[in-house]
């Protein structure tokens, strides 16, 4: 395996979402997911960068975010490089946050090995995280492949999508002395019912797509070719304008007719050639305050202190966020989650907190948007 950091490796931090609403009234429209605080240890783009920064070269790290993004890295992470943060004009899904990236680390390094993780995950074991990206790269390097990060699976869990595979490969001349195992991947398959979830986990060979990718650059840039042409004209357009002074009005010019589209479907469903690391490192996408709560269950040792504002009386295994200088009181109550702001306030019963797309629902109907 290479030494790191490496100047050749490079990490792109996807933050360009604007959804996130399923942890509402916290995430909005205005403060989206990657850039609230859930555990009270920093936003999720800072811990993002920050369990990258010790086998990555911090200039090699980039944020592809949006306009709205942009304006809160400079509030959150002042001391971020400003050059690294890549802005799109409006959101376009993956493939179109990937291209543009694509766009900028070929333009600065021809031979860049690249890793695009999504902004808004959570990982309680940093350690393992790292090494099995690390394995990644060694592997994207070596296979000139796509590669992707699986997550063993330890329920059926119809919020997450999927990735099918075939048996483990042999990896030791790649992997020396490495427990991970290496596959390769048969199938995509995006969020299913409840039923085809748990057949999924009954047949051995399904893991949860945890949405982190790696490749060669010359290698994505051969799939957009191949499987995207349209968008790899557009990524050849921004590429030549980088660094010239049309370079800001192409790129919004591109983003005015693209459409979007994932880069699962766009490239991945189609890929010549894709390879999968199963790995265990508490991976958590975060989707509902109940997988916030398991966090706090597992006693996460960045997760909320008690507040001496906070009085419960006869209740039992209630949830509770609120501003700290809000006094919240609870009587005869038991298994709820209250999430408490200055001008919402959510009261849902354990186990019901993905019903919350439907509260979203209803406010964008009432005429509610201020509060989205």
């Amino acid at each position: 395996m290479m030494q790191f950091p490496a100047k050749h490796v490079y990490a792109v931090i996807m933050a360009g979402g604007t959804g996130g609403l399923m942890l509402w009234p916290y995430s909005r429209k205005k403060n989206p997911k990657q850039f609230i605080d859930v555990f009270g240890s920093g936003t999720m783009v800072e811990s993002a960068i920050a369990r990258l920064k010790d086998f990555i070269l911090p200039e090699n790290i980039y944020v592809v975010t949006h306009v709205q993004g942009e304006m809160m890295m400079r509030r959150f992470l002042p001391w971020f490089p400003s050059e690294n943060v890549l802005v799109e004009p409006v959101a376009r899904d993956t493939a179109p946050c990937i291209a543009l990236a694509t766009a900028y680390i070929s333009k600065r390094d021809p031979d860049a090995v690249m890793i695009a993780v999504p902004a808004d995950l959570l990982v309680l074991d940093e350690l393992s995280f790292v090494e099995i990206l690390k394995a990644g790269v060694s592997v994207a390097q070596d296979k000139k492949s796509i590669v992707t990060i699986g997550v063993t699976p330890d329920r059926p869990e119809p919020e997450y999508g999927y990735i099918q595979v075939d048996k483990p490969r042999a990896a030791d001349d790649i992997l020396p002395g490495s427990t991970i195992s290496l596959f390769s991947v048969r199938a995509f398959a995006e969020k299913p019912d409840i039923k085809t979830a748990q057949e999924f986990i009954d047949s051995g060979d399904f893991y949860w797509n945890s949405g982190i990718l790696l490749w060669h650059i010359d290698v994505i840039r051969r799939e957009f070719e191949r499987s995207m042409p349209d968008l790899y004209k557009d990524l050849q357009c921004i590429y030549d304008s980088i660094g010239s002074g049309r370079e800001r009005a192409v790129i919004e010019d591109v983003y005015s007719w693209i459409h979007p589209v994932s880069i699962a479907y766009g490239i991945m469903e189609h890929a010549e050639s894709v390879y999968m690391l199963a790995g265990s490192f508490g991976w958590t996408d975060l989707g509902s305050w109940d997988d916030v709560l398991k966090i706090e269950k597992k006693d996460h040792p960045e997760a909320g202190v008690a507040d001496a504002n906070l009085v419960q009386v006869d209740t039992a295994n209630n949830f509770v966020k609120k501003p700290r200088d809000k006094a919240v009181v609870i009587v005869g109550l038991a298994d709820i989650i209250v999430i408490d702001t200055k001008d919402a306030l959510l009261i849902c019963r354990k186990g019901h907190s993905q019903d919350v797309r439907k509260v979203v629902d209803v406010l964008r109907r009432e005429g509610l948007e201020d509060y989205l």
